[in-house]
This record gives structure tokens, sequence and C-alpha cells, in this order.
């Protein structure tokens, strides 16, 4: 089938074969809206990056993650004993 177009005529099949097709590399991967609960510091911190590099502060805490998560760092807490309180 053709389409006569300002630019000449586009001629297109009626049906594609795609099972040679590979994925393209540069499409975003998905993305899931959540909901999350964060310190006043963190999204204070993430918006003042925000307005410094021009990038959302959303997508800073998305690629700061998305990094953690290539480099497999795990986090490390570490709890502080409580001195023990003698009731009287």
């Amino acid at each position: 089938m053709c389409i006569q177009t300002i630019f000449g005529n586009l001629c297109y099949s009626e049906e594609y074969d795609f099972t040679n097709a590979i994925k393209n590399p540069y499409a975003k991967a998905g993305k899931q809206q959540i909901t999350i609960n964060l310190s006043t510091s963190v999204v204070t911190y993430f918006k003042e990056e925000a307005s410094e590099t021009g990038i959302p502060y959303q997508t800073l805490i998305n690629l700061y993650l998305t990094d953690c998560v290539k480099k497999k760092k795990k986090l490390e807490t570490t709890w502080k004993q409580c001195e023990h309180i003698e009731r009287s």
C-alpha cells in the first residue's frame, strides 16, 4: 500500500514480520508508581540537587536508587546498644 505525501510516495507492507526483531536497548525501562514516606531532609536534599542540576528531584532519587541496584549496595544498619536503665 502506498500513500502520497508531500515528501513523495510512502509505501509499506500490509503485514510485518517481527520474529527477528531486537528490543531497543535505549527504550526506557518500565516504572512503577508508588507512595513512599521520606524524611523532610531527604526531600530537601534532592530538591536542592534538582535545582542545581536541572533534573527533577524524583528522577534524581530514581537515578540514585538505580545506581544502588546496579552496584548491589547493601544497607548497613547498626543498632547502638542502649544503656540499661534501672527503675526504682
